[in-house]
């Protein structure tokens, strides 16, 4: 993050407390990466849906359906993932979520979780690329190798993804935005001003709450 917020940090953290950031975007968006960025300021956590099914106690045939690039039956991913978010080793710190709770209908699940467990939502950041861009960061990473391997992981893997992603996560997107939870950020330029853009954004949350 860019070096004049040192100011600014202390009031975000106040306000955040041990709070929920959820952020989501279209593949590619950099949702992985600004989760682990903030976590390293605020001295959170980083969770993301897939990976808590991935390497819990997860049904078989859902993890089949997470491999082959669909979203995991809604049901069984609140009972997996809801109870993840009271575990003892969060407690008293920020959680930080890459698309937690991203087929329509999860959403109210997760606001209800992570209020329960202490850990209420105090913004859903949404890093917004279009398509065209998610393609080329596809083939950028490709290239240079800079994203871990997946099953899903190929165009036909994206195709699917970014269709589910039209069909069940924009409702989602747009279910925050009506509940004044949402921060539209331009996921477009470099990373470093992404980072500078959601600094910003937090700080007007916290400074007028």
């Amino acid at each position: 993050m860019e070096n004049n917020f040192e100011d600014a940090i202390p009031l975000i953290s106040k306000w955040l407390g041990a709070g929920s950031i959820n952020i989501f975007g279209r593949q590619y968006a950099g949702k992985d990466t600004q989760c682990e960025k903030l976590a390293e300021i605020f001295g959170g956590v980083v969770l993301g849906g897939g990976d808590i099914l991935r390497h819990g106690q997860t049904p078989q045939h859902v993890l089949d359906a997470i491999n082959s690039g669909a979203l995991s039956p809604t049901e069984e991913y609140k009972a997996i993932v809801t109870p993840y978010l009271s575990r003892d080793e969060f407690a008293g710190k920020p959680l930080f979520l890459s698309s937690v709770g991203r087929m329509e209908g999860e959403e109210e699940a997760i606001l209800a979780a992570t209020k329960q467990s202490g850990h209420e939502i105090k913004a859903v950041i949404f890093l917004d690329i279009d398509e065209s861009t998610t393609w080329k960061r596809f083939h950028e990473a490709k290239i240079h190798g800079t994203r871990e391997d997946r099953t899903d992981d190929d165009e036909e893997g994206l195709k699917k993804r970014l269709n589910l992603y039209e069909e069940f996560t924009i409702p989602v997107i747009n279910r925050y935005r009506d509940l004044g939870l949402l921060i539209h950020i331009d996921g477009t330029p470099s990373i470093e001003q992404v980072d500078a853009a959601i600094l910003r954004a937090l700080l007007e949350r916290a400074t007028s709450s």
